[in-house]
């Protein structure tokens, strides 16, 4: 979850966290390619382009790009697609892609396309960061490795711009709206501003940001399938990505051949229902935190469970007033400080770095929260941003409803601080609309249950302790798709190459492979 300022943000996203890796590519074209699969009318040349593969250096364009594209045996293209699928005739912009190859050749199956979520997460970092992993797999082996970054984000250009990275290190340090029920007007007034700045900021404005969502997405993808050379797609989808993999199920389902679906979305719920679910999902993983956390000797929650939430609140509030000031200037506000909390309860990993962090904050010391906040930000040591937390915003204003009933607004932020309580700052909850409410251009989605009769089972991994994406979204997820559920039993947002867990890797890898679905009920963890 995404947060603007003190309020909850409605336009709120689910990221999957990366860790580093090193990947880089060698020059290369490949051949002039022939549409592969079936060609929506009008749109046979974009199906059958030629990719020109080559380093991936020059398409880093962030800190963590940079490292994650500077090892050996991966390699970068653009793939061009039109703007708008209702006139492909007209303007084109480019969606960047990163593959590493298979292995074994003669054995190759065909490319595994992957989305770590977001919405507006780098698949070209992810796939990097992920090629180490599946290197010297049957994965590895078998597929070509392909992450893409979605229109409008990372590589892919143009790139939607909204705030410079000063602007959003000021937004962060702005403690303006913290001081009660007051700040609306000033809220509703940043959140019009913003819209604003999205629209002219952004190459091509409106019309890229109408044309930004899910619905093209998947559009951009079955144009990368061909292009690729795959008759159907094998897909990979983490968080938010699960949604781009059920939608594209229901646009081309003819084009499917494996869906694997890890820390699903919901596809019923609308914004408020899974803001609400998310708060739940915090909760319960803040709460397996504290038990971790109270049976060590350094707990900085002390020893008390029953006593942690007070702990951590004790903490925390204090920087509604006083922010602490950081060696390099910089101020750790409490919307920092929350933020790198929930973005350790990610994943048991990163318990360790929290409860350093926390005792860190007991001495005014708040390196290791800043820091795990601007990891959620995706600000790197140079201070520039990624494009992630923009395209997050400007994606889910365009897949969804927006919604400008400030009454439910206010009780759905009650309800939410309610079942987080440890998030709770101790103020009233605001009615304040956030972006979504004056986005400039209509929305492209609605939640429904996914129409994709004749596809192939998917299989879909929940996991029981999901921070962001609740176990229940999973088996909702695989009833309403007809597929299958593996059950991960732990307390991490994703778990298929992830977690590090055997018996969920080794399910997945057969399902990918060979289509093999694990038994009913399977549960891992």
């Amino acid at each position: 979850m995404r947060t603007r300022k003190r309020y909850l943000s409605l336009a709120a996203g689910l990221v999957l966290l990366s860790s580093v890796a090193a990947c880089s590519g060698s020059d290369g074209a490949e051949e002039p390619t022939v549409p592969a699969g079936p060609v929506p009318e009008g749109l046979e040349e974009f199906y059958a382009q030629r990719l020109e593969w080559g380093d991936c250096e020059p398409y880093a364009d962030n800190a963590l790009a940079q490292q994650a594209f500077s090892g050996e045996g991966l390699e970068c293209a653009r793939l061009t697609v039109p703007l708008s699928y209702d006139a492909p005739q007209g303007k084109t912009i480019t969606v960047g892609l990163l593959r590493k190859q298979a292995s074994e050749p003669d054995q190759r199956i065909g490319s595994l396309i992957m989305n770590p979520g977001g919405p507006g997460g780098s698949g070209m970092i992810a796939a990097a960061q992920l090629s180490g992993t599946v290197s010297g797999t049957e994965l590895g082996k078998r597929f070509d490795l392909v992450g893409f970054d979605p229109r409008g984000i990372g590589a892919s250009e143009p790139v939607i711009e909204c705030r410079t990275d000063a602007e959003m290190d000021a937004e962060r340090a702005d403690l303006s709206s913290m001081d009660g029920v007051n700040d609306v007007a000033d809220a509703e007034r940043d959140a019009k501003e913003f819209a604003q700045a999205c629209a002219e900021r952004t190459e091509h404005g409106e019309e890229m940001l109408a044309n930004l969502g899910t619905r093209d997405v998947v559009r951009d993808i079955d144009v990368m399938r061909s292009a690729l050379g795959d008759e159907k797609l094998t897909y990979l989808g983490y968080s938010y990505g699960t949604r781009i993999g059920y939608t594209y199920a229901e646009t081309f389902p003819g084009n499917v051949r494996a869906l694997l679906l890890d820390g699903a979305i919901d596809p019923e719920q609308d914004m408020l229902e899974s803001l609400i679910g998310q708060a739940e999902g915090f909760a319960n993983t803040f709460d397996r935190f504290v038990e971790w956390c109270v049976a060590r000797d350094d707990c900085a929650l002390g020893r008390d469970k029953a006593e942690a939430v007070g702990a951590y609140q004790d903490l925390v509030r204090p920087l509604l007033d006083d922010p602490v000031t950081l060696p390099d200037g910089r101020t750790l506000t409490y919307n920092d400080a929350t933020t790198g909390t929930v973005a350790a309860l990610y994943s048991q990993q990163l318990w360790p770095t929290l409860n350093q962090g926390l005792n860190g904050l007991r001495q005014d010391n708040g390196i290791m929260l800043m820091a795990l906040a601007d990891s959620y930000y995706e600000r790197g040591p140079d201070g520039k941003y990624s494009s992630t937390y923009e395209g997050l915003i400007a994606i889910r204003c365009v897949d969804d409803p927006p919604v400008t009933d400030q009454a439910k607004i206010e009780e759905a932020q009650a309800e939410y601080l309610e079942k987080a309580e440890f998030l709770d700052p101790g103020l009233p909850p605001s009615s304040a609309r956030d972006a979504w409410a004056f986005w400039p251009v209509e929305h492209t989605s609605e939640p429904h249950l996914p129409d994709v009769d004749g596809i192939p089972p998917a299989l879909v991994i929940s996991s029981t302790d999901d921070p962001a994406t609740p176990y229940q979204a999973g088996v909702n997820l695989a009833k309403a798709l007809g597929g299958r559920l593996l059950t991960f039993e732990g307390a991490q947002h994703t778990a298929f190459l992830t977690a590090g867990d055997r018996c969920v890797d080794e399910a997945g890898v057969a399902y990918l492979v060979d289509g093999e679905l694990p038994p009913e009920g399977t549960r891992c963890g």
